[in-house]
């Protein structure tokens, strides 16, 4: 049996998800405090998006070392 094909499709595709669980996690923690402290949302904001862009940073990265290879 040969198996041939390229792994960085499934690399991607699991980049792709661990993106997608990391994001979610964020917006509900988010969303929790903020629901639980409505005067702190101001403060939490920030840190919100700057989560977001490491995560979504990381799926991109992820998605240029599946073409490299």
């Amino acid at each position: 049996m040969d198996i041939s094909g390229s792994l960085s499709a499934i690399g991607y595709g699991l980049a792709a998800i661990g993106g997608g669980i990391g994001v979610g996690i964020i917006f509900a923690a988010y969303m929790t405090s903020v629901a639980r402290q409505p005067e702190s949302q101001r403060v939490l904001q920030p840190m919100l998006f700057l989560g977001f862009a490491v995560v979504e940073a990381l799926a991109i990265l992820g998605l240029v070392l599946a073409f490299i290879q």
